[in-house]
């Protein structure tokens, strides 16, 4: 059992790694498209089998209750991007946006990144994870200016001079807490081992590790696209290839988020250390009221969903700010429901951009009527992003608000606003975009796979409704973890 699973961990970074040397001399991009959606489907199959057998941890790779299920959904959702993205990038082939080598470029980086996502998850050193997050940081950032565009590559050159500070940021907040647990467990690799930093973190001198958190959660917050250093994600959602968007979205903030949350941990099981849940409720409802107020400006569509994900991220650091078992498990669910729902949306967005051959709010009107299967799965996805009933989103944001009203009822007025906000933005443009008269200018043709933007609906819609046991023990458990 064991060994079987150290080889589904070997798969998660194997697979894609030889799949993304592997793209790079492919010149055929119908070969190269499958090999990226085999490749994605061989990495969720390892990492469900971590469900049932996992290793045991090591100084380098680790398979516990806080990354096991985070593991599997960043698969999923590689797994049905690289699926729309196939005819996604097909049809900027066809119209000359991208030409053949930059879409071995393209493929090969996707792959890239998915290995870059999973070494993060699985780090079981502190040091490798940040050398995980900046791959994939200087990836996105070559994927976000493949257009070669002028805005492209600004975009794309934002993003790196923001993510290189956020990262510089968090590598010092790494040696920091290293420093503090050298001391304490000996110099070497056991000192940057998660296992062994938990149990001794009770020991580790509290201002080193304030002044490491305080570093790392501005150099990790960045990159989860928090308020004020969130520049950067706007501008590569609307500028970089519509699949992109959906894994930045969906999942590269996770790990970024998840990197705060190991170091909370940290933080948490050090009675001396300084209380890390004010900080990040501050952050929360910062980024959730920018977001919110934000949105109203907003008249491209990526950009409109990018501000978006800047809210959700908000919501999600504020929950576990609060902490709490019932604040925790509100969050955790809330990060798997923003992944599915948002990532569903961009495949809606992706295939209505290129029929339309424009982003402008503008001039997409109409939608149910002119692509009644995209226009009805976006109606579906924003009012789940919106929070109603019966999606998930609608039960995770009902026990954020609930536990705030419970223990700090002056701090879930913000909260409620913030939501309000979002709510109100999101129906009014939605009513548009899916319900005004269609403009009677040309569209283009497009060969859309709408099966995952379905799947991912469908998944969402379950879970308002019904969640596995198995889910609900994990969220459990990691609730309590985190605490």
């Amino acid at each position: 059992m064991n060994m079987m699973g150290l080889m589904a961990v070997t798969a998660l970074l194997v697979v894609p790694a030889s799949a993304a040397l592997a793209l790079v001399f492919l010149p055929s991009y119908r070969i190269g498209a499958r090999l990226n959606v085999s490749a994605a489907l061989l990495s969720l199959l390892a990492a469900v089998t971590l469900l049932w057998v996992q290793p045991e941890p090591n100084l380098y790779l680790r398979v516990d209750d806080f990354n096991i299920y985070l593991v599997v959904l960043n698969n999923l959702v590689s797994f049905t991007t690289s699926v729309f993205s196939a005819s996604y990038i097909a049809h900027e082939l066809e119209t000359g946006r991208l030409t053949p080598v930059y879409l071995r470029f393209y493929h090969a980086m996707y792959q890239a990144l998915i290995f870059a996502m999973n070494l993060a998850f699985l780090a079981n050193n502190i040091g490798l994870m940040w050398v995980a997050i900046e791959l994939a940081t200087l990836v996105t950032v070559l994927m976000v200016g493949i257009y070669r565009t002028r805005a492209a590559l600004e975009a794309a050159w934002k993003y790196f001079i923001l993510g290189s500070l956020g990262i510089a940021l968090a590598l010092f907040g790494t040696i920091l807490v290293y420093l503090a647990a050298q001391p304490v467990i000996g110099e070497g690799l056991p000192a940057m081992a998660w296992d062994h930093l938990l149990t001794r973190a009770s020991a580790f001198d509290p201002a080193l590790l304030n002044l490491a958190f305080v570093f790392l959660l501005i150099g990790y917050g960045t990159k989860a696209g928090l308020v004020p250093l969130h520049a950067w994600l706007p501008d590569a959602h609307a500028e970089g290839p519509t699949p992109i968007s959906a894994v930045l979205s969906g999942l590269l903030l996770n790990v970024a988020l998840y990197a705060v949350l190991r170091f909370k941990m940290l933080m948490s099981a050090n009675p001396s250390a300084l209380a890390p849940g004010p900080l990040m409720v501050g952050l929360g409802l910062l980024s959730l009221l920018f977001a919110g107020l934000m949105l109203y400006r907003r008249g491209d569509i990526k950009r409109l969903f990018a501000y978006s994900s800047i809210e959700h991220m908000g919501i999600i650091t504020f929950a576990f700010g609060m902490g709490g078992p019932l604040a925790n498990f509100a969050g955790l669910l809330h990060m798997m429901m923003h992944s599915l729902t948002k990532s569903a949306i961009f495949f809606a967005v992706g295939h209505i951009s290129q029929a339309k051959g424009t982003q402008r709010i503008s001039t997409i009107r109409g939608l149910t009527t002119t692509h009644p299967t995209l226009g009805w799965g976006l109606v579906a996805g924003v009012i789940a992003i919106a929070g109603m009933p019966p999606f998930g989103v609608f039960m995770s944001e009902f026990l954020v608000v609930s536990s705030t009203f419970a223990r700090q009822p002056l701090l879930a007025l913000p909260l409620v606003l913030g939501l309000l906000l979002a709510f109100g933005t999101l129906l009014w443009r939605l009513h548009g975009l899916a319900f005004g008269k269609p403009d009677s200018g040309p569209t283009v043709p497009v060969q859309a796979s709408i099966l995952p933007m379905l799947v991912h609906l469908a998944l969402v819609l379950i879970a308002g409704i019904w969640l596995p046991g198995p889910l609900v023990a994990w969220f459990h458990n990691v609730a309590v973890l985190l605490g």
